[in-house]
């Protein structure tokens, strides 16, 4: 997988259901133990709740996913929450959805519903990034070479990481593996095999409040 989308910054939301209230936390997480300490966490946050249902995703391709009901009839409401995230493609987060009982049944049907609703809002109020694979591309050469270089940055719609100007110039541009191979050639061609290029280490990025972060995982 090239891309996949996480919480970068978890959030809480909270919905009325036939008086029910249910809250919602949601936080990234790197391990199964850090979705423990944070149900567990929850729970003694919450301690005078009836419920607190959990759910929570591993993994780039959701090799590990985990869900629990925490006494309301089963599939209720860990399920429908792991259903949530991996429906909206979430990697590497937890949620914890807590009810305080409002006196009113709400049926299998009901329960499924608001516990959904309840995570829905949980990572509505999360700051949610989307992550993609990429290298760093050294770019050298002299000025003569700069604008055409400049140009096909531009046009291709590619981040620049840095920009170094001396008595020649370098630009380290980010690619993805897709982008590779066109624009390196696109770059051999614009400047007659001048430019000297080189890739560093793979990379994760992300735009984040609209600058580009780098993750190594």
């Amino acid at each position: 997988m090239e891309r996949y989308k996480t919480v970068y910054e978890g959030g809480t939301g909270e919905i009325i259901e036939k008086k029910s209230r249910f809250i919602a936390n949601v936080i990234p997480i790197t391990s199964e133990e850090d979705a423990f300490a944070f149900i567990e966490s929850t729970k003694k946050r919450y301690w005078d709740a009836t419920h607190n249902c959990s759910a929570y995703v591993l993994g780039i391709n959701n090799e590990l996913a985990r869900c629990s009901d925490d006494g309301e009839p089963p599939r209720t409401a860990g399920r429908p929450m792991l259903d949530v995230l991996t429906g909206e493609g979430i990697r590497n987060a937890a949620v914890v959805v807590t009810r305080y009982f409002g006196g009113t049944l709400l049926g299998t049907g009901g329960l499924v519903r608001a516990y959904q609703s309840a995570a829905k809002e949980g990572l509505k109020n999360s700051l949610i990034i989307e992550k993609i694979y990429g290298r760093p591309l050294m770019i050298r050469t002299d000025y003569s070479g700069i604008g055409r270089i400049q140009y096909l940055i531009a046009q291709n719609n590619l981040t620049t990481l840095s920009a170094e100007y001396t008595d020649t110039v370098a630009i380290q541009v980010l690619l993805t593996p897709e982008e590779e191979n066109s624009f390196t050639k696109k770059i051999l061609e614009s400047t007659n095999g001048k430019a000297a290029m080189e890739f560093g280490d793979p990379v994760w990025f992300a735009d984040v409040r609209g600058q580009i972060n780098l993750f190594s995982d």
